[in-house]
């Protein structure tokens, strides 16, 4: 019986992780970034010219709480990048190992922003400046660099 019984918990986490996941990955895209699942998308979408937001997804609670609540709100703002794309840390990890690739001089972190320039590494946020701090400190941060880097729409 206690073989069915954790076959059964381990059932369930797995199904709740499902719905976790799916929510964040919604949550971004409803926000207007566009998901890379694979090595060549993110390779394809980190070369367009012009200026990428890339919000580096995950499940903890400074994702939901901060990260994704400033992703979309950052981007209400006169100067705001020409691309959103998002890739997510522990799932989809081609990905995201091939995003870090780009992102020279910082180590893995998420979740995270990277903003690049013509496929340049311009500045990143990382979870440290995520992290215990309120969205809109994230979101500040985020129009400071849109401000540096980004033209006006």
């Amino acid at each position: 019986m206690i073989g069915k019984e954790a076959k059964s918990v381990s059932m369930d986490f797995n199904i709740f992780m499902n719905d976790v996941v799916r929510q964040a990955r919604d949550e971004a895209v409803t926000a207007g970034y566009k998901e890379l699942k694979t090595a060549d998308e993110v390779e394809e979408a980190f070369n367009q010219k012009g200026t990428t937001l890339v919000l580096v997804n995950s499940v903890c609670g400074c994702a939901g709480g901060i990260a994704r609540p400033a992703a979309a709100h950052a981007v209400h703002y006169d100067k705001r990048p020409d691309h959103l794309v998002t890739v997510f840390a522990g799932q989809d990890k081609e990905a995201t190992e091939k995003a870090r690739s780009y992102f020279v001089g910082y180590p893995p972190s998420s979740p995270s922003f990277a903003l690049l320039k013509d496929g340049k590494l311009c500045t990143m946020v990382e979870r440290h400046e995520i992290e215990g701090h309120d969205p809109m400190s994230v979101v500040n941060k985020l129009q400071e660099t849109f401000e540096k880097y980004c033209e006006e729409v």
